[in-house]
């Protein structure tokens, strides 16, 4: 549309698209800027997949780390990122992502009820050239959050399948991560659940959410985005559905788009990625509302063959929002006693890597049959495994579901599977002798830092290596998944959406997974989706403000 409606039924300053972290983020910074701010959600709940996250953010260089003491520096950041991002994002982008996350942080915790800590995750990379371990994090983690501020409104906030307990990125660590769920204090956990205390992605979203309440901003829900309104090639509004109804909404200086990716919309996967996504991990409203929007006014784009992958499971029948829910694969592939394995019984990555590396391992085509030859997949166990761990999210000693495939032996599990009976075998055999001897002669796995602190710290002589030999053997299935994708229209250091011969689309913004990302190909370390998306969230308010 290249002309104004008839009508305009609302009109604002500004419009934030979108109400996870990057949208509510953009919200408050541009009202403090002196802005009137809407923001539209097309959903029936507030959070978007930062809601339903582990609310980490990636902010290298923060107070929060420098009063600890942390020995880091902007060149070794830079150092590190730059080589990540492969060229896929300007030098210019990433060094005004360093450079502005240390001030939104501060920002939020002194203008807002969110609160961070210094995590002890380490860089998805940590042996790699700039890059830094858990012991001086670049990871911020969201303190507990007091849902009860919220009011009547906490029925808005946005919920995960699975319950997210009220605890602090270092009190999962502290307990030992995944390795020994089962050592959870479940009165504390229980106390604080009690109270109303949400945490991690819950806990961040909620947060932002007073923040935005408190400005008297309270986010329209069941608003879906459809198309942006421009006039003298200037975005100065646009129109919506709510409820079934066209609104149009006058913007006099600009949308910010924080729409999310495009992971379940079929047909911008079919165009764009290289490979298959089946078992999204977000919620289904992330059908790439924002990059249609932007694509229909010109947005140049970049980065749209890249998601955010996890490898994923599934549970039969089971549904989030009406459509069939998937759970990421964690500890059923980092922790001793497992291993992953294609149709021919072959493993075919270091099982403990980064998600986002360990998912690329999914796309290999075979060049004589043009077939994905690691699709299928299957999280192949023991009872030693199953004894200590979890599955599903069901914790040690709990009985698996009847779909879950088991066996008393390995070749009785390979035909119940559908797995080269052979290849399996040798596989385990080869397995089981890096297992006892502590080293990964195939992929390495454990040898990382990073390997290590998803793996078992008690278990040796490898923290990631365990026999696979006590029967019964399991098998269940595993699948290319995202948290997102991450390739959307190009912006410049303001965060304005740039149009296809590199010129900003005035009135036009853009942060998150709608955004061509600002780590290219790659994931940085924990909160890497995140803080880029809050970050030029807040650096888009900033700018828009200023027009």
């Amino acid at each position: 549309m290249n002309s104004k409606p008839h009508r305009w039924d609302m009109e604002t300053d500004v419009v934030a698209m979108g109400s996870g972290g990057s949208g509510l983020t953009a919200a408050i910074t541009a009202h403090d800027e002196g802005c009137k701010v809407i923001v539209i959600e097309k959903s029936d709940k507030v959070g978007g997949t930062t809601a339903i996250s582990g609310g980490g953010v990636w902010i290298p260089l923060n107070h929060l780390s420098i009063k600890k003491g942390h020995d880091d520096s902007r060149e070794s950041v830079l150092v590190y990122a730059k080589n990540l991002a492969k060229g896929r994002a300007s030098d210019d982008l990433v060094e005004k992502y360093i450079d502005t996350g240390p001030e939104m942080v501060k920002y939020l915790e002194e203008n807002t009820p969110l609160k961070f800590e210094v995590s002890l995750m380490p860089d998805y990379h940590p042996e790699m050239k700039g890059a830094h371990k858990g012991d001086q994090s670049r990871t911020l983690g969201p303190m507990l959050f007091d849902s009860n501020e919220l009011g009547e409104s906490f029925t808005k906030l946005r919920r995960g399948l699975l319950p997210s307990y009220p605890l602090l990125m270092t009190e999962t660590a502290a307990m030992g991560r995944a390795s020994r769920a089962s050592q959870l204090n479940p009165q504390l956990i229980a106390g604080r659940m009690q109270k109303g205390f949400v945490g991690f992605g819950g806990g961040l979203v909620g947060a932002l959410y007073k923040g935005c309440l408190d400005r008297g901003i309270d986010p329209l829900l069941n608003t879906r985005g459809l198309e942006l309104i421009t006039e003298n090639q200037k975005v100065v509004g646009l129109k919506a559905q709510k409820d079934k109804a066209d609104i149009f909404i006058k913007t006099n200086k600009g949308v910010i788009l924080a729409s999310g990716g495009f992971e379940w919309n079929e047909d911008l996967k079919a165009s764009f990625l290289p490979g298959p996504i089946s078992h999204p991990n977000t919620p289904p409203s992330n059908e790439g509302d924002g990059l249609v929007m932007a694509m229909a006014v010109g947005a140049g784009l970049g980065n749209m063959s890249e998601p955010w992958g996890w490898t994923s499971m599934s549970v039969p029948g089971e549904e989030y929002d009406g459509r069939q829910a998937s759970r990421n694969s964690l500890v059923e592939r980092t922790m001793p006693h497992c291993i992953m394995v294609n149709r021919e019984g072959k493993r075919f990555v270091n099982e403990a890597a980064s998600y986002n590396d360990h998912f690329k391992s999914f796309w290999i085509l075979d060049a004589n049959t043009c077939e994905y030859v690691n699709i299928p997949a299957w999280h192949v166990f023991d009872q030693q495994y199953k004894d200590k761990y979890s599955v599903l999210g069901i914790m040690a000693g709990q009985e698996l579901p009847d779909w879950v495939d088991r066996a008393e032996t390995i070749e009785e599990l390979s035909q119940k599977a559908g797995i080269d009976s052979d290849g399996l075998k040798s596989t385990v055999k080869r397995f089981n002798s890096f297992a006892v001897e502590g080293i990964d002669s195939d992929f390495y796995r454990g040898e990382s830092v990073y390997d290590q602190y998803w793996a078992d710290g008690d278990h040796g002589p490898n923290p990631a290596l365990g026999t696979i030999e006590k029967p019964p053997f399991y098998a269940v299935p595993a699948y290319p998944g995202t948290l997102g994708t991450k390739g959307g229209p190009k912006t410049n250091t303001n965060a304005q959406v740039l149009n296809v011969g590199g010129e900003p689309i005035a009135g036009l913004y853009a942060a998150g997974n709608v955004m061509a990302s600002v780590t290219g190909p790659s994931y940085w370390g924990g909160g890497s989706t995140i803080g880029p998306g809050m970050v030029f969230g807040y650096i888009a308010a900033k700018h828009v403000a200023s027009r």
